[in-house]
Formats: C-alpha cells, structure tokens, sequence
C-alpha cells in the first residue's frame, strides 16, 4: 500500500499524478488554421461581505464607486480574458454588481476561504484558466495579470501562478501583513511568510538588504489551471499553511510548482479601512 493509500489521500491529487489528471479532464484548446492554441481565461472576483479586518469591504465607498465596482473595471481592462465575473454570496454585493452592468455567480454562504468559494464557482464555468483576482485591489495595472497568466501558461510545470513586487522600506518588510516571498533562480516560489524573508544575518534588523532591496512583497492575485483549482480544495490542510495562514502553502507543501512574475507597477491593497484611506490619498 502507498504513503497516499494509508494516509486516505486521493492518489490522483499527489504532483507525480497530476498531469494524468490534465490529460483525462482537459479537452485539448482548440488552434487556428496556424496551429496557435486558444486558451479560455475567466476572471473570478470573490466578495464576501463578513470581512474580519473590514465589514462591508466590497461595497465601502472609494471615489464614489464601491470597491467592486473599482476591481471590476480595472479587471476588465485586463487583455486575453473570456469573461469578468464576482463570486458572492451576499445579496447587497451581487445587486450593487448588477447595478452597474456586472456579472455575477451566486455561490454557497459556508465557504471557509476565497478560494472554496472560487473552486464552486469554477465548477460551472467551461475555462482552461481561472484567474483570481482579489477584491482588495481596487486600481492595479491590467498588464500585472496578463504576465502572471503569460507565466503560467509557459510553464511546463507549474500549476498555478502569482505576483511579487520589491520592498523597500523596513517598516513594509517587518509588517506581518504585508506577506513576503522568495523564489529559486527560474521563479519558483520557495515559501511564503509573515516573517521578513530572507534574514540578512549580517545586517541586523537594520538591513539594507541586496541592492536596495530587502525582499519581496506577495501580491495576492492568483491564475490556476483549473483543474489544479478543483484539486487544491480537496487537499488536506498543511502544518506551514496553519501556522502562516496562507493558503498558497498548502500547495507548496503538497509539492506542486508556482511560479512567480515580479512588477514594479505599484498596487494598493486594501484590508483595513486605513487602508481605504490610504487609497483615496494615491488613487490617480
């Protein structure tokens, strides 16, 4: 008996396996006369209204317009998508999408995370490429998302994708919210922390880092393939994922590959009503 079989874990959902289930599940995309594969590619928006950090978050007004409104539009602008639409499961939130023209699917109010509620989502959509757009960023640039899906859809490897930007300041770095990554030499993301990562054993807490730079912040959008999504849900949680409580972990620690675009292109990411604030002072 295998390591998956006595554990009661689903042997199809371990790495070594995984491309047998792309294979049995994934009709082949169909190509032009020239051979150039088309790859369909949705825009998935979680809302939920019962924000820990933020009640209310998606509808809080930002220049006028909910907060929705403004990730809606800026995803929207995103190139290569089939169709943007807002996973919730809160009446107000899908009316307000509605109301200004917006799509949106209507999912189950137990979720215990997004991405639950992503993968239910998912379930009914016919995309090869699911992409996640988080409602905490209500301006970002469109070209940020057309690269983390241009990285994954050229990686043999990976299963999903996401996006680092560099810090700068100490303040930024050592703030457990803002959440750090680091990545092997081809852009494979190693681990994921609250921690600043790396330690600089020779600079102290004073570090200046490499460069100017001290690390790398983890913007937290998401492109899957879908069929990884589906089986990332049926994963069992991980010791590092529980400890951090970062969800990406789990498939770290379950051995798959994500892969890591950087930009420069400065994001606002909004968890707290500070945060809203803050917005309102750099939104252009």
């Amino acid at each position: 008996m295998s390591g998956d079989e006595r554990s009661g874990l689903d042997p199809s959902l371990t790495p070594r396996r995984f491309s047998r289930i792309v294979k049995s599940r994934s009709p082949k995309p169909p190509s032009d006369r020239k051979g150039r594969l088309y790859v369909k590619v949705v825009a998935l928006i979680p809302a939920r209204y019962g924000s820990t950090r933020f009640p209310g978050k998606p509808l809080a007004l930002l220049r006028g317009k909910p907060m929705i409104q403004h990730v809606y539009e800026c995803t929207r602008l995103v190139r290569g998508l089939t169709q943007v639409m807002v996973a919730t499961d809160d009446e107000r939130i899908a009316q307000t999408v509605r109301g200004f023209g917006g799509d949106v699917i209507m999912t189950r109010s137990d979720h215990p995370t997004g991405t639950d509620r992503l993968a239910e989502a998912a379930q009914r959509l016919d995309a090869e490429v699911i992409v996640n757009v988080q409602g905490d960023l209500p301006f970002f640039p469109p070209a940020m998302v057309e690269d983390a899906v241009t990285a994954l859809s050229g990686s043999s490897v990976a299963v999903m994708s996401t996006v680092k930007t560099p810090i700068h300041e100490l303040a930024e770095w050592h703030n457990p919210n803002v959440v750090k990554v680091v990545t092997d030499r081809d852009g494979y993301a190693l681990y994921f922390s609250r921690s600043p990562i790396p330690f600089f054993r020779d600079q102290g807490s004073e570090a200046e880092g490499q460069h100017g730079v001290l690390g790398y912040r983890h913007i937290g959008l998401y492109v899957y393939r879908r069929d990884f999504l589906l089986t990332f849900t049926r994963l069992p949680s991980t010791p590092l994922e529980e400890a951090e409580k970062l969800e990406q972990l789990r498939a770290l620690e379950w051995g798959y590959k994500i892969t890591v675009s950087e930009t420069d292109r400065p994001t606002v990411e909004v968890d707290t009503p500070e945060d809203l604030r803050r917005a309102e002072e750099t939104m252009p």
